[in-house]
Order: C-alpha cells, then sequence, then structure tokens
C-alpha cells in the first residue's frame, strides 16, 4: 500500500511538474522565420512613414529659412530708408530755425510780406507732408515685414520642436528594428542584404567606364534627360537603403528619385508626397522611362525604367532593386516637368 501510495505521489508530481514547464517551454518557443519576417516589413513600413515625414519637415524647414532670409534682407533697406526720411524731415526744422526764416516778423519785413511768409509755409508744409507719408509708408512696410518673419520665426520654432520628435520616434523604432535584425541575423545568418558584386567591365573598357553596364544590368537606351535620370538609377542597383539619404552611397525611396532626376538638371523635394504634388499625373498606359511610379498612399515611391520594371529603394536592411512595377499596388504616376 505504501508503494502504491508512494507512485502516485510521483505520478502527481510529474503531472505538475509538466502542467507548469508546458507554457514556459511555449512561452519561450522561437519565432519562424517567416514571423520575424513579417514583423521586420511591419515595423520597416512604420519607419519608412517616420522617415518622410522627416523629410517633409526638413523640405518645409529648408522653404521657411529661405523665406526668412529674404524677408531679413528686405527689412534692412526699409529700416535705412525710414532713417533717412525722419532725417529728412529734421534736416528741414533745424535750417529753418537756424536760418530764421520762418520768423513772422522776418517774413512781414521781408519784400512779399504775408503772402510770401504764406507761400513758405506752403511750401514746407507740402515738404514735411511728403517726408511724413514716405516714414509712415516705410515704417508700415517694415511692420508687415518683421510681422511676417516673427510668424516664421514662430514656425521654425515648432518645426524644430517637431523634428526632434520626429527623430526620438525614429530612434525608437531603429532600436526595435536592431532587436528583429539581431533575430533575424540568427535565423538567416545576415541582418541585412549583402552588398551587390561589382560588375566586371568589358575587355577595352577602364574600370568605372562606360561599359553599357550598371551593377550587372543591361540598361536600355533612352534619350534625354529621362535617359540620364534612368542610367543614374541602374548605376545605384544593389546600393543600401540609408534613411533620409540622397546618395551617393545610400538612398531611402524619395532620395533615390531625387538623385536620379538631379542628375538630369531637375530639382525634386526630398519626400513622396511632395514629389507627387510637383509632377505631371499621368496614366499607366503613358508610362515610359524616367517618369515615377508612387505606391502606399505616397508613402513609397519608384522609378520606370521600361519593360513593366521600376528600380526603388525599398526599406531597411534591404538594397536598391530592379522589380516588377507591381511590386506592391501603384497609387499614381508622374513625370517630371
Amino acid at each position: 500500500m505504501s508503494y502504491l501510495r508512494n507512485s502516485l505521489r510521483a505520478l502527481a508530481a510529474a503531472g505538475l511538474a509538466a502542467v507548469l514547464i508546458a507554457p514556459a517551454s511555449a512561452a519561450r518557443a522561437e519565432p519562424t522565420p517567416a514571423e520575424l519576417t513579417r514583423r521586420i516589413e511591419k515595423s520597416s513600413t512604420e519607419l519608412e512613414r517616420v522617415v518622410e515625414s522627416y523629410n517633409k519637415l526638413t523640405e518645409d524647414i529648408k522653404a521657411n529659412k529661405a523665406a526668412a532670409a529674404k524677408l531679413a534682407a528686405r527689412i534692412g533697406p526699409l529700416e535705412a530708408q525710414a532713417a533717412q526720411s525722419r532725417a529728412d524731415v529734421g534736416q528741414i526744422a533745424v535750417t529753418a530755425y537756424k536760418s530764421g526764416r520762418l520768423g513772422t516778423a522776418n517774413a512781414l519785413l521781408s519784400p512779399g510780406g504775408p503772402s510770401n511768409l504764406l507761400d513758405r509755409l506752403d511750401t514746407l508744409d507740402q515738404l514735411s507732408r511728403q517726408r511724413q507719408e514716405r516714414i509712415a509708408g516705410a515704417t508700415a512696410d517694415q511692420r508687415r515685414l518683421v510681422d511676417q518673419k516673427k510668424r516664421l520665426d514662430a514656425t521654425l520654432t515648432k518645426q524644430d520642436a517637431q523634428a526632434r520628435q520626429l527623430a526620438a520616434g525614429k530612434k525608437k523604432i531603429e532600436k526595435d528594428l536592431a532587436e528583429l535584425y539581431e533575430m533575424r541575423r540568427q535565423a538567416y545568418g545576415r541582418a541585412t542584404e549583402p552588398p551587390a558584386p561589382r560588375p566586371k567591365p568589358k575587355s577595352g573598357t577602364k574600370a568605372g567606364g562606360k561599359s553599357g553596364k550598371k551593377s550587372g544590368e543591361e540598361v536600355p537606351a533612352v534619350s534625354g534627360r529621362a535617359g540620364v535620370a534612368v542610367r543614374y538609377a541602374y548605376g545605384a542597383l544593389g546600393k543600401p537603403y540609408v534613411w533620409a539619404a540622397d546618395g551617393p552611397n545610400g538612398y531611402d525611396c524619395s532620395g533615390l528619385t531625387l538623385a536620379a532626376w538631379r542628375a538630369a538638371g531637375k530639382s525634386l523635394p526630398h519626400n513622396t508626397r511632395m514629389q507627387w504634388g510637383v509632377v505631371s499625373h499621368i496614366s499607366r498606359s503613358e508610362l515610359r522611362p524616367g517618369d515615377l511610379v508612387f505606391y502606399n498612399n505616397l508613402g513609397h515611391i519608384s522609378i520606370y525604367v521600361g519593360d513593366g520594371q521600376v528600380i526603388h529603394s525599398p526599406t531597411f536592411g534591404r538594397n536598391v532593386e530592379k522589380r516588377g512595377i507591381d511590386l506592391m499596388k501603384p497609387y499614381g504616376y508622374g513625370r517630371v516637368r
């Protein structure tokens, strides 16, 4: 009986241990590679939105600083103009006082009598009014411009605070990504894609020369500025995604399209939504190499290179690549003016 009792106690203890240990084992289960990939893609999408917001804010700050500088340059001459006008009016009064030519008695005794006095007073009054009008006009302009500059300074202060908030948000997401990349390194052996191999130059072509290929890809023959932009995009293949970067060693999505068209002599803002605002909107059937393809509710962008293909800088841990145009559902299509 004692033996049976001891056996039951042992079985009960083993069962209890199994119940206690099983959940802990399940909780410690490593995420699958597919789960890791989904988590990385989700965090990357969140971070890309932060990056594009940061880029837009940077563009806004740049524009406002330029406007503030123009206002400051205009305020200086207005201040000088107002000061000169006040000095002119003051000089009229000083000259009249020193010469005594405004004295009533002097005016009455001088040739012309009272009529001469009235004429001179009328002339001085006109001159004074003209200068007072100049002072009032210059002062009003100066006050208006100073008020505008104050509003701009307030806007810049607000935007600087927003930039700090975005930077703080970026750091948090990057910290989360770093943890996911570490798990991906454990699962796949690498946290990021390896850099693309350098293409071997053709026979008779010096390294770095024009061989007709970029990063191992055949570059299509496209004329004009669009051709320059397309060739630049091919030259960026294999380079890493770098947030808020526009080359030459790395790019985010809008930084790549900016850099490609900058090489072609066209200026684009460093933000996908702002680029959408400055291009001509076209249909898919009108697409030709060099046009821009927008995705993800204006959260991502690529450059069309022909034959149903685009080149884009995907996201963190990835390299610039060539893909089919439907890598995600397109939002719209644009042509650089």
